[in-house]
């Protein structure tokens, strides 16, 4: 408590200082590539594992879409493939089959998956349709929106890395995750955005020692600065070991990694239980925090808005949800504001943040 009181203290300051991106918060969707399961493939599991087919029931439009709806966070899970052949044929059509039931719409008629490069599927086997693919064709079309609208509000990519296989016998498994991993990932992003259109941590740490002590006293980018970028955040902890490596304060990287405050990397940090009152704290002192607000299948269906209102006062920059905006459920709930894509932050409640400093005009 009293490294939250004294956090709070600080906030004043913030009246002279210009509108910075973690002054505000945004939107993000869950799994944003998530195209949920067919209809046979959702029959078949229901029949298998009702809970399973329960929590996988959602879906999210094209990233266009969810731009245009005023998406501003992205989650993509990516599994290596460089040889362009280990997810191209799953084993949902034969489960199908074999369960009698009608066939499902082929889910890759382009041969996309044949290619060489980083997937994006949720579930090996059992849940892996997409509305992107590969992971460089979802970079495009984030990409594309972002040159026609410039004055939009940062981006956030969130990714994060697969190795495992669901089960025993699924799909072949994609290679251990190394420091090579780590290279061909930023490599891909490079591919498809130039260093102008990044906010890296490189041009965050500035001429200071390390990231961290960057956020903590010049702090992250104005708001200004931040318009018509995009920013890329490594999401699990275990894979910041192999990022770091070589690039202790993330020299030459392209993401920011999940961190744990005090160490050199130190700017994001992933907080996904919106109740945790050391939220607050970290959003106090300077660090972007992402979060998430649904509180489960069951929790959304019945309308239990408890998570998504304690992360709407958290402070947490990044909200990421299955139910944003106009997507309600069947009990009416979602995600949103009220009015606009963005809002003042309620912890830093910086003085400079206005309905009109969040415009995207």
């Amino acid at each position: 408590m009293l490294f939250y009181a004294l956090a709070l203290l600080a906030l004043p300051a913030l009246a002279q200082q210009p509108l910075r991106l973690t002054d505000i918060q945004l939107i993000g969707t869950h799994n944003s590539y998530h195209l949920g399961l067919a209809p046979s493939e959702s029959a078949r599991l229901k029949q298998a594992d009702p809970q399973a087919a329960e929590s996988l029931d959602y879906r999210h439009p094209p990233l266009e879409v969810q731009l245009n709806q005023g998406v501003r966070q992205f989650e993509f899970d990516v599994y290596q493939d460089p040889e362009g052949d280990r997810f191209a044929e799953p084993k949902g059509p034969s489960l199908v089959s074999q369960a009698k039931l009608p066939p499902d719409p082929p889910f890759d008629p382009a041969g996309v998956m044949k290619r060489p490069g980083f997937k994006v599927v949720h579930v090996q086997d059992i849940d892996y349709r997409s509305n992107c693919q590969p992971f460089t064709d979802c970079l495009s079309v984030v990409r594309k929106w972002s040159d026609a609208h410039p004055r939009h509000l940062p981006i956030f990519i969130l990714v994060e890395n697969k190795d495992r296989s669901p089960a025993p016998g699924a799909a072949p498994r994609p290679g251990m995750l190394t420091a090579a991993t780590m290279e061909a990932l930023d490599a891909e992003i490079r591919g498809v955005f130039p260093a102008e259109k990044l906010i890296t941590p490189d041009n965050v740490r500035g001429a200071h020692k390390t990231l961290e002590e960057a956020i903590l006293t010049t702090g992250w980018p104005t708001l200004e600065a931040a318009r018509g970028k995009v920013i890329f955040l490594l999401d699990q902890e275990r894979a910041t070991p192999l990022y770091t490596v070589g690039h202790p304060t993330l020299e030459g990287r392209v993401m920011f990694t999940n961190s744990t405050p005090g160490t050199p990397d130190a700017g994001f940090v992933k907080m996904n239980n919106p109740t945790d009152p050391k939220i607050r704290e970290v959003v106090a002192k300077g660090y972007l925090v992402r979060t998430m607000t649904d509180g489960g299948a069951r929790a959304v269906r019945e309308g239990n808005s408890t998570r998504r209102d304690a992360a709407l006062a958290s402070g947490a920059q990044l909200l990421s949800t299955d139910y944003p905006f106009d997507y309600k459920t069947s009990s009416g709930y979602s995600v949103s504001f009220g009015k606009g894509n963005a809002r003042c932050n309620p912890v830093r409640q910086a003085a400079a943040c206005t309905a009109a400093a969040l415009t995207e005009k």
